[in-house]
Parts: C-alpha cells; structure tokens; sequence
C-alpha cells in the first residue's frame, strides 16, 4: 500500500512530508517556516525543500516577515487545502475497510500471543506466587 500511497499523492503534487506540514498548517494556521518545522519535527532546511515543491505545486504561500526579512510565514493555499483533503480521501480508498482490517489485526495479534503464552508457560510452567 506504501507505494500506491506515494504514487498517488506524487500525482497530487504531493509528498508524504508535504502532507504533514499542509495538515499542520491547515489545524494551526500561517505560522514561521521554522515552527512548521519545529512542529513537523523535521530540520528547517528540510521543511525548506519540502515547501519550495508545495510552493511550487501552488499549495502553499510563503512572504516575508514585514519584521526580519530572513524569515518566511507560511500559510495553506485554497490549492493545497483541495490536495490535502484528496491525499486523505485516497488514504481511505487505499486503506480499505479499516474496522474489518483492524478486526482481522487483532484476532491475529491474539492468535499470535495466545501461541506464545502457551508456548512459554508449557516451557517455563505457571509463574510462582511471589
């Protein structure tokens, strides 16, 4: 699923730490370049590169600080706030009927223990009274 993930967010324009930071943006509003990047707890220079191919996709804004011109306030474009909500509509196409794969999970995941923890107390017999 991994693959189709990225391939159909590629075609959106998108990547996954594109996602993040428009998801951030989107909860939080316009913010610094480098609290989105504290907040998607990745590297400014990394938060960087991620927004030069939203910016360039059209899904985010970036201006300058009218206060230190080093510094850029990003905001979500209409753009970027249409791709994010099809990058979770795809998550759920792709995702499948998530209640029945987490159904499936679980009973799987206690098969698995119920495997080991009769394994390990038919080995180590039943833990002594302490």
């Amino acid at each position: 699923m991994e693959h189709a993930w990225n391939e159909k967010l590629a075609d959106l324009g998108l990547t996954h730490a594109g996602v993040i930071a428009l998801e951030v943006l989107e909860s939080e509003g316009p913010m610094a370049q480098t609290l989105l990047a504290a907040r998607a707890r990745v590297q400014a220079q990394t938060m960087g590169k991620t927004l030069s191919r939203l910016e360039a996709h059209g899904h985010v804004v970036r201006t300058r600080s009218e206060t230190d011109r080093r510094a850029h306030r990003v905001s979500i474009s209409e753009l970027g706030k249409s791709a994010l909500a099809r990058s979770r509509e795809l998550e759920r196409t792709l995702g499948g009927d998530s209640e029945q794969a987490t159904e499936e999970l679980q009973e799987l995941l206690r098969g698995i223990i119920r495997r080991l923890g009769s394994s390990r107390w038919s080995m180590a017999g039943p833990p002594q009274a302490g």
